[in-house]
């Protein structure tokens, strides 16, 4: 229909076009339409209904998922009939990837059904000449021609003669795609026929392609939309770090049709970029760790830049040794940073193997609005890791803290309260019932006005004027008293047991009435409100003095405010120091015995500790030789310092044996096996191995200053076992655990001993014969130490039996003991013999030195014939 004038109405097509140019004003329909009779209105609105339902059509077509299907079957459609008109052996329709700078064609269907896709450089060959200069070409023979690779042709076996190739133009004369004939049926070239017959159908090819290319794009950035939105809105649902890793992955893979995809994380402690993964049980979680500076996600790290690869193995930066192992084929790579709100670099999303074809600019600008998104929800999962992380590491603090430790809000409520508080109050943490009694304490304490639970005078006055007025106050040697109520079926000639069944119940004395307990301090209450009949809403249990045990304990109080970063107060700690009795006699014992032995010698009482008793024990005497000459020169600080290290190693391999660490006496140790409570093992095997230890530690020791290039420390140790009279001398509030008798004095001389024969590690004949048949030795001497009449034989500990000599020691061993043996029967010049020949071996030897010498000594003044071998020290 023609309406005539201004009023006439557009042809379908033309009338929303016409509405929306950008110079048409407002309310020009409305202009239109005033004046139009009723039929001629029917019929605009038929028009502009038609042309929105081509664009309805336009949308279904581009939320259509088949859109891309429809484009490969017009193309193999084009193919197929452009070669047959034009009568070419082989066709392919180039199209334009202006964004990549490429032309992309569909081949041929693979074996597993599928198109592959090839991809070239929009400026290479012959199809590339078309193009960009828009020019056909026409060449009859294709192998004279300089734009023609042979190569291809190579690679196939198929063998070109001749080829046509066509621009295909959009309706603004820019070519959107190139056709390529191969072969024209019959032996002759294409001619200019050909090239007629293509033009008349080019242009409406070149419309439908342009048009599907559009649609296609368009349908491309329409899922990605959708799948950006998804992706947003999945990688806020979980604070959980390994969560929001594998969400940040499947949906990064998701999002840009890829086939794989990693997240890696920048660990700037470590310089390393590390990741997550399921292992091939879908349930093992591997970690993986790369340098921060290496292949192509390292690169993206250390530049911040993007990195789009078309093809991998043509990067210099792609490393195809994982493909080789792996059997798996990389084509095309995206990899870009991940940067967190203060603009930092936290990671690197890596793409690899789109779906079809190569990533694009477009695939780029969405990955870079999710990696956005994604470096959001990473930083907030960190920040929550962290702070668990942290909430634990204070938790883990709270609980290794020896004093008793609680934490309260604004109100006095107890929110954190550790195992040495529990303790203090009488839970028996340790026991067999120790873990669940624990739990139900902590129960019961949390909530809890933290003055109802430890009844200190004042200690209410004291906290809320510290969350008031951000005070701290410290009160020394506070009295408190807690009763303990203990429910068990276990009882054995009196004696309450924990049989792993046992129920303790904290108890705090009435105050109005201090000849009775209440359970847990819980008072009764008054009515919550008139449906409670006047019931108390909290029945107490009451105990009377005599079904508990009291618990007295001498305290150092400190109260002190909690604060934020801003210095405003947001809670109170309460902290109790033990400063009982048992509590100095267990810190003493914790300074020269590991915590388990001074927890059975605490279990002995007072009396066990305090008493003298005599022991069959082994003692161990180190010293650090040279003392003097190796610290003259060091300042004192670093004196300090090398003694602290080197006694902290020393002490654990005595600690590890269970030895007592008996004192320091400067630069010397002094160790007890076997006190103050009997071992299971044998204490001189157990005073031997703590030895043998101390010579493997001094070594690493030593290892350690050479690298420092400071002077080595060399140590002698003497061991002998005997016995003693051991106790805890002292007062009460000082103590000191030792050991007397000629053990100790022996084994003091042994020490010294070890200078003059030149070894290590000195064994008395007493410990020797109880550890003979574990211990490799020689011995050096049968000697009387100064200031005692009885000789004792003495032996170098060369080490554990377990262990085999090698055979240049064995050859040693067996000279020096068949010297050893004539030089006591005073067979002299076979002892003479057997010695020199071992002095051949072991040229430095002292105890060989020392016997060739007396040989000598001997062979001119022979000693008397009752003589018994002995030499006598004439120091100490």
């Amino acid at each position: 229909m023609t309406l005539h004038n201004s009023g006439a109405v557009p042809q379908a097509g033309g009338m929303l076009a016409t509405l929306t140019q950008a110079n048409n004003r407002k309310g020009n329909l409305t202009h239109r339409v005033k004046d139009l009779p009723i039929p001629q209105f029917i019929d605009l609105l038929e028009q502009i209904t038609r042309e929105f339902e081509h664009f309805l059509r336009a949308i279904d077509l581009i939320n259509n998922e088949t859109l891309e299907t429809l484009l490969e079957q017009i193309l193999e459609a084009f193919t197929l009939k452009i070669g047959q008109i034009l009568q070419a052996d082989r066709t392919t329709i180039f199209l334009v990837d202006e964004e990549k700078a490429q032309l992309w064609a569909k081949i041929a269907q693979s074996d597993d059904g599928k198109s592959p896709e090839i991809r070239i450089p929009i400026d290479k060959g012959i199809a590339g000449h078309v193009a960009t200069t828009g020019e056909c070409l026409n060449i009859p023979d294709a192998y004279s021609h300089p734009l023609f690779n042979k190569e291809v042709d190579k690679q196939t076996g198929y063998h070109t003669k001749n080829i046509l190739c066509m621009p295909i133009f959009n309706k603004h004369e820019r070519v959107v795609a190139v056709v390529q004939l191969l072969n024209k049926m019959g032996g002759m070239p294409f001619d200019a026929t050909d090239e007629q017959h293509f033009r008349e159908f080019a242009s409406s090819i070149g419309i439908i392609l342009e048009s599907c290319n559009t649609f296609y794009i368009a349908a491309r950035n329409q899922r990605g939309v959708a799948a950006l939105l998804e992706a947003t809105k999945m990688l806020g649902r979980s604070l959980d770090l390994e969560t929001t890793l594998r969400a940040v992955m499947n949906q990064a893979r998701d999002l840009m049709q890829a086939d794989r995809s990693t997240l890696f994380l920048l660990s700037r402690e470590t310089n390393e970029l590390w990741t997550k993964v399921a292992a091939a049980d879908e349930k093992t979680i591997l970690e993986i760790r790369i340098p921060a500076n290496k292949g192509i996600a390292g690169y993206v790290a250390s530049t911040g830049e993007t990195l789009n690869i078309p093809n991998a193995y043509e990067d210099p930066r792609f490393d195809p040794s994982t493909d080789k192992r792996t059997g798996y084929y990389t084509r095309n790579i995206l990899c870009m940073p991940v940067f967190n709100s203060s603009s930092e670099l936290i990671g690197v999303t890596q793409l690899i193997n789109k779906h079809q074809g190569s990533f694009t600019n477009s695939d780029e600008e969405f990955m870079r609005a999710f990696n956005i998104q994604a470096g959001i929800a990473l930083e907030n999962a960190q920040l929550f890791e962290n702070v668990l992380l942290e909430k634990q590491y204070q938790k883990d603090m709270l609980q290794s803290l020896s004093d008793a430790v609680i934490s309260t809000d604004m109100q006095g409520r107890i929110v954190t309260i550790n195992d040495a508080a529990i303790e203090l109050l009488g839970c028996p943490v340790r026991k067999a019932s120790g873990k669940v009694n624990k739990l139900h304490w902590q129960d019961k304490l949390v909530g809890r006005y933290v003055w109802d639970i430890i009844p200190i005078e004042n200690l209410q006055m004291r906290l809320q004027d510290s969350l008031k007025t951000a005070a701290k106050h410290y009160v020394p040697e506070q009295s408190l008293t807690v009763g303990l109520h203990i429910a068990t079926s276990a009882v054995s000639e009196g004696t309450v047991e924990d049989d792993g069944n046992t129920v303790y119940t904290l108890t705090i004395s009435d105050r109005t009435d201090p000849s009775r307990y209440v359970a847990w301090n819980e008072l009764p209450t008054e009515p919550a409100n008139e449906a409670s009949n006047g019931n108390y809403v909290v029945e107490p249990t009451y105990f009377t003095k005599a079904q508990i045990r009291e618990i007295e304990r001498s305290i150092n109080l400190t109260v002190n405010p909690l604060t934020n970063p801003e210095g405003s107060v947001r809670g109170g700690l309460v902290v109790l120091e033990d400063i009982s009795q048992e509590k100095r006699m267990k810190t003493t014992m914790y300074r020269y015995m590991t915590p388990g032995v001074a927890e059975r010698v605490m279990a002995l009482g007072e009396d066990g500790l305090m008493v003298g008793e005599r022991k069959e024990v082994t003692i161990l005497f180190s010293d650090i030789r040279g003392y003097t000459t190796l610290t003259e020169n060091l300042e004192a600080t670093k004196v300090v310092e090398l003694l602290n290290q080197y006694f902290e190693t020393m002490v654990e391999a005595i600690f590890n044996y269970e030895g007592t660490l008996d004192k320091f006496i400067g630069d010397a140790i002094m160790a007890v096996f076997g006190a103050p409570l009997p071992l299971n093992e044998n204490h001189a095997w157990m005073a031997v191995q703590s030895a043998l230890d101390m010579r493997r530690r001094l070594k690493e020791f030593n290892e350690a200053r050479m690298v420092e290039a400071q002077p080595q420390i060399h140590i002698g140790i003497g061991i002998s076992s005997g016995e003693v009279v051991s106790g805890n001398i002292g007062s009460q509030k000082r103590m000191d655990y030792t050991v007397i008798g000629d053990g100790v004095n022996l084994s003091s001389r042994l020490e010294s001993v070890t200078k003059e024969y030149g070894c290590d590690i000195v064994l008395s004949e007493f410990t020797y014969e109880l550890c003979r048949d574990r211990i490799w030795v020689r011995e050096l001497d049968k000697i009387r130490v100064k200031g005692k009449n009885r000789p004792v034989s003495i032996f170098e500990l060369i080490g554990d039996r377990r262990e085999a000599l090698p055979a240049e020691s064995e050859d040693f061993l067996g000279l020096y003991i068949a010297g050893r043996t004539a030089y006591t029967q005073m067979e002299f010049q076979a002892a003479l013999k057997h010695f020199s020949a071992a002095q051949k071996l072991r040229e430095t030897d002292q105890a060989v030195e020392a016997h060739l010498r007396r040989i000598q000594d001997y062979l001119t003044n022979p000693p008397p014939e009752d003589w018994d071998g002995v030499h006598t020290m004439t120091s100490k």
